[in-house]
């Protein structure tokens, strides 16, 4: 495990137990697709601020507020030619936030309407809704 993360999650955990009220308030996303950028809050308090690629033009991410629907470490796209979605949160339907190998496209829209993170960020995301739970962890999206 990578040193940062360690940190990141022993970090967490004492915030979890010195606090443990805020800390049932889970996780929270909020992805805004005019920035490109993701801020994921951990009991009320901003813990990352990731960038992201969103829907190219004539395949928009879709805006509102989520639910995690499922969560899946390994996925593949059926749609897509089978094209990796590692640690994948769906949000809505086939939708999800998840891991890309086209890092150089971060900051800027360039997905089939997915939520494109860098492959780190998106296991660090996937472990904390996988820590809080997927009842606990709510997506908002701001087109």
């Amino acid at each position: 495990m990578q040193r940062g993360l360690v940190i990141f999650f022993v970090s967490l955990l004492a915030f979890a137990v010195a606090t443990p009220t805020t800390a049932r308030a889970g996780v929270k996303v909020a992805i805004n697709v005019k920035s490109q950028t993701m801020d994921v809050y951990v009991g009320g308090q901003l813990a990352r601020r990731w960038r992201v690629s969103t829907g190219r033009s004539g395949f928009s991410t879709p805006g509102g507020s989520y639910g995690v629907t499922r969560t899946e470490k390994r996925w593949y796209s059926r749609k897509y030619g089978n094209a990796p979605m590692p640690n994948a949160v769906f949000f809505s339907g086939g939708y999800a936030i998840h891991g890309t190998t086209e890092v150089g496209n971060l900051g800027r829209r360039a997905s089939h309407g997915c939520v494109r993170l860098h492959p780190s960020n998106a296991a660090e995301l996937y472990s904390l809704v996988a820590y809080y739970g997927r009842s606990r962890t709510r997506i908002s999206i701001r087109n």
